[in-house]
């Protein structure tokens, strides 16, 4: 299918797979879709802009890549960079089309309902988009495509005026009349207010009072506070509302001037938010910012779970100003039609950005235009990207990966490893459940395609293993669907969330096993055993006489609540973080678990959970005890990981994995530059046990274990909650 995307300054129309229907969500195929004349230039504007100048221009982000650098070395900072430069981005948030799936959950839709979308992250221009429930409004009878597409922008005009809380005969000034002024100052007069309108383009200020704005200031010709005051009869506004852009914040000093005592002023554009006291202080106004469309917007369970609030506590929510829109367009009360410059078709799409940009009179809106599908034709969600990879006859065997799920740490850490190891790996397919992140990463990392549906890797005979590196809530599901399709696999750490997902992993082996079938690899991430430092420690205390004590000590630095990780999508930080440590304990002990403690804080309030600060002990049967005390506590200038082991007369100190320092032995400790947990290690082991049939890395007791030690901590941290 097309896509807009925005790539260093330009706008190209990309074939991209079509996304998969998701529960909460809806599929819709595009009839029309409306660029923002704003947003979305600035954001072209700003893409094209030399990497140096924008370094300059965010100087915090800076000091994040110098931290980066000097923890993880400047090749990996690099590649980091690479992949954020290099790729393009979608573009859009405003479309309307009509319903051709709808995800489970889903009742008050179907398909062939004619609806309008929002979303910065889900309307975007294309043929084809998956939008959330929330974020989904029908389009009334009688209403078209093209005019319905507008919503986006309709809803933050209607919640800016929602904040303004305009009153009958109420005097407004509407300060910039783009699209979203020219939509605020129809608004206005719906709700029986005076509207002064101004604007520095004298085109713009004819076409609001053609669409009954009452008075007009000019800039050039006059002091806008003065005029204010002179059409108010010296009073000022009962309110202004701003919905130009601008960088200065003498926009904001003019409207606190030009508003009566007690008034109000609304801020919807993009403006400088430099307070003067003296121009609020004394007239005791009231300031206030609209957050776009409306309550629920920058909510993620709002927008992408769909938990919606009760109209009689949240009257307007971003949807239910969506809808109102659609409906005063519909009724006739507002008039989009002189506002509507011009309609190109979606491959025209960089011809329509360039006549927004050097149009000889600004145009308002600019839409996008759709084909219509062929009847009965399936969504494509695979599409080639280069020449097929095929086996070289008679050349060295290489493992073809399926990569599924593009996130960053994929694109950050595993495709430049995979890159690095060319004599082993070759990329064949990259899955992403957004197609045009599957594209790019494709793109920009040489594989074959690119997909929105990991069954299709699962299908391809020419992918050997699969890399899997979704949202940990997935793992255990894909990982059966991939050994089942006879694929190796590589997941991500934790195995699964749950016991039954793993008794079913391991039910699969035990089966393979009675019948005497070779079954495929199956590694999990759990690198840090891979590491030259862990391999140091196993090689001294491989020939120790007696249990070892252990203790690790995990600064993970604090995280929201809401963070994905501490979600039923992240299993929390414990089965999604600390499974490492358990694993590490596993490979270095040699031995069987058999009991494990939990302590775990109180913290005072919500801000910490007590599933980010436990102390777990186990025991292990050779008699070795280690502890982990894992915390959110801590400062993140402090080293994250530390380790202490004390076994023989030996103390053995590990720091951050970049200095093993050993007391009591001749053996000599290490230390690198960089940490070093063991990543790209960890694959040379797995191409090493699929192309030399050399043994798992990790034996599948061990990943099994460390992940059933996780998922005890898991009970009883769960159990600490329910009895406090």
């Amino acid at each position: 299918m097309n896509q807009v995307i925005i790539r260093q300054g330009s706008v190209v129309v990309e074939q991209i797979p079509a996304p998969e229907i998701r529960s909460g969500t809806v599929l819709v195929q595009v009839d029309h879709s409306c660029i923002s004349a704003g947003t979305e230039i600035s954001g072209l504007q700003t893409s094209g802009v030399p990497l140096w100048k924008r370094a300059i221009q965010q100087p915090d982000k800076v000091k994040k890549l110098m931290r980066i650098a000097a923890s993880q070395g400047m090749s990996h900072t690099r590649n980091m960079l690479k992949v954020r430069t290099g790729a393009g981005q979608p573009s859009g948030y405003s479309a309307a089309g009509t319903v051709i799936e709808v995800g489970e959950g889903i009742t008050d839709l179907k398909v062939g309902d004619r609806v309008a979308c929002a979303g910065a992250q889900y309307a975007h221009h294309a043929d084809m988009i998956r939008v959330p429930r929330n974020l989904v409004v029908p389009i009334p009878a009688g209403l078209g495509f093209a005019e319905a597409s507008t919503v986006t922008l309709g809803a933050i005009a209607l919640q800016g005026v929602r904040r303004a809380a305009p009153t009958l005969g109420e005097t407004f000034v509407v300060f910039g009349l783009g699209i979203l002024g020219q939509l605020t100052a129809q608004l206005l007069k719906i709700n029986g207010c005076r509207v002064i309108g101004t604007d520095l383009n004298p085109v713009r200020i004819a076409m609001a009072q053609e669409l009954g704005m009452d008075l007009a200031i000019s800039p050039r010709e006059e002091s806008g506070i003065q005029a204010a005051l002179r059409l108010t009869e010296g009073l000022g506004a009962d309110g202004v509302i701003i919905t130009a852009a601008s960088k200065s914040s003498l926009i904001l000093s003019e409207a606190f001037r030009m508003t009566r005592k007690k008034g109000r002023v609304v801020v919807v554009g993009d403006v400088g938010l430099d307070v003067i006291r003296s121009d609020i202080y004394e007239k005791e106004l009231d300031f206030y910012i609209s957050t776009s469309y409306g309550p629920g917007r920058y909510d993620p369970v709002y927008e992408e779970k769909g938990q919606d609030y009760p109209v009689g506590f949240v009257r307007w929510t971003e949807n239910r100003n969506m809808g109102e829109y659609l409906r005063l367009v519909a009724e006739g009360r507002l008039n989009l039609t002189p506002m509507i410059s011009r309609v190109f078709r979606v491959e025209e799409a960089s011809q329509a950005y360039a006549y927004i940009q050097e149009a000889d009179v600004k145009p308002m809106m600019v839409l996008l235009s759709y084909p219509k599908p062929e009847p009965f034709s399936d969504p494509v969600r695979k599409v080639e990207i280069h020449p097929r990879i095929q086996p070289s006859p008679g050349g060295s065997r290489k493992i073809r990966v399926g990569l599924i799920g593009a996130g960053d740490f994929a694109k950050n850490m595993h495709l430049p490893n995979l890159q690095s190891l060319s004599g082993s790996y070759v990329l064949q397919a990259v899955m992403s459940q957004t197609g045009y992140n599957a594209a790019e990463t494709a793109k920009q990392f040489g594989a074959a395609y690119a997909a929105t549906s990991y069954p299709l890797l699962l299908q391809d005979p020419d992918v050997d293993a699969v890399l899997i590196a979704t949202r940990h809530n997935t793992h255990a599901d894909i990982v059966l669907d991939a050994l089942r399709a006879g694929k190796h696999v590589y997941v991500e750490k934790p195995l699964a969330l749950t016991r039954q997902e793993l008794e079913r992993i391991e039910s699969f082996y035990d089966e393979a096993s009675s019948l005497g079938n070779p079954a495929p690899v199956l590694m999990t991430g759990f690198n840090r055993r891979f590491s030259p430092y862990a391999e140091k420690i196993r090689s001294i205390v491989a020939s120790r006489s007696h249990p070892m004590v252990l203790n690790y000590r995990m600064n993970a630095g604090y995280l929201p609540l809401d963070h994905w990780t501490q979600t039923e999508e992240g299993g929390g930080r414990n089965r999604g973080e600390c499974c490492h440590i358990y694993d590490l304990f596993t490979f270095l002990t040699g031995s069987r678990v058999e009991r494990v403690r939990v302590s775990h804080l109180r913290p005072a309030g919500n801000h910490y959970s007590h599933a980010d600060n436990f102390v777990a002990t186990m025991e292990f049967a050779d008699g070795s005890v280690a502890t982990v005390t894992y915390t959110a506590l801590g400062s993140k200038a402090y080293p994250k990981e530390q380790m202490d082991i004390y076994v023989d007369g030996i103390n053995l100190f590990l720091d951050d994995y970049r200095r093993l320092t050993v007391t009591g032995s001749k053996v000599k400790g290490i230390e690198t530059k960089i940490s070093s947990k063991g990543q790209r290690e960890a694959l040379e082991r797995f191409a090493a046990a699929v192309l030399g049939g050399e043994e798992w890395p990790i034996p599948l007791w061990q990943q099994l274990q460390a992940t059933e030690i996780a998922l005890e901590v898991e009970r009883s941290l769960s159990e600490g909650m329910m009895n406090p």
